[in-house]
C-alpha cells in the first residue's frame, strides 16, 4: 500500500514538474512571439499626412541652396561616378556579404581636420575607391593597416554627399590575415 502511494506521489510530481516546463516553455514562446511583433509595429508604414510632410521638407530642402548644391553635384560627371560606384556594390551591401578590398589610405583627411574629427580609411573594392568614417578610438584598431593591404569589408549602408569624393560605405565588419579588426556592435546602440 505505502508502495503505491509513493509511486502516485511521485507519479503526480513528475506530471505537475511536466506541466509546469511546457507552461513556462508555452509562455516563452508566446512572450518571443509578442516580442517579434512588437519589433514589426515600430517598422510601421507611414500614414498619407507622414509622407506628405516629409515630401514636403524634401521639396523645401531641394530649394534650399544646400539642395541646390546637391542636385547639382549629382546630375555632375562627379556626382555620376559616385552614383555608379554604389551600383558596383549595391547587391554586396543588400546581403551583408563579404567584399574584397585593397587600402588606398589611412591618412585622408579633409583641409579643415582637427585631431578630434572622424577618421577615414580609404578602400579600392572591384576597381572603385570608397571611404569609410570612423571615431578616433576605432581607427586606432587600423594603425597596423599599410596601403596595399587587402582587407575583407561587410557593410549595411552606404552614402553619398556632394562634399565627400568617393561613396561612404558604413564600417561594420572589416577583417585582415583573417584577424577581425573592427566588428559594429548594434545592440549598444539601440540598432543603429
Amino acid at each position: 500500500m505505502k508502495k503505491t502511494i509513493y509511486v502516485l506521489i511521485l507519479s503526480l510530481v513528475v506530471i505537475s514538474g511536466l506541466v509546469f516546463s511546457f507552461s513556462t516553455f508555452a509562455n516563452n514562446s508566446k512572450a518571443k512571439t509578442e516580442i517579434k511583433k512588437e519589433k514589426k509595429l515600430v517598422k510601421k508604414t507611414l500614414s498619407s499626412a507622414e509622407k506628405k510632410s516629409m515630401l514636403d521638407q524634401r521639396k523645401k530642402w531641394e530649394a534650399s541652396p544646400d539642395g541646390i548644391k546637391f542636385n547639382d553635384w549629382k546630375k555632375s560627371p562627379e556626382g555620376k561616378k559616385v552614383q555608379a560606384s554604389y551600383e558596383k556594390i549595391k547587391n554586396e551591401i543588400n546581403a551583408f556579404a563579404e567584399m574584397e578590398a585593397i587600402v588606398t589610405s589611412v591618412t585622408f583627411q579633409f583641409p579643415t581636420t582637427n585631431p578630434s574629427s572622424p577618421k577615414w580609411l580609404v578602400v579600392k573594392i572591384n576597381g572603385e575607391d570608397y571611404m569609410m568614417q570612423f571615431i578616433p578610438n576605432d581607427f586606432e584598431k587600423f594603425k597596423n593597416l599599410k596601403v596595399n593591404d587587402k582587407i575583407i569589408v561587410r557593410s549595411r549602408s552606404a552614402g553619398f554627399s556632394n562634399n565627400h569624393p568617393y561613396l561612404i560605405i558604413s564600417s561594420d565588419y572589416i577583417e585582415h590575415n583573417s584577424k577581425v579588426l573592427f566588428k559594429r556592435e548594434f545592440n549598444k546602440n539601440d540598432g543603429c
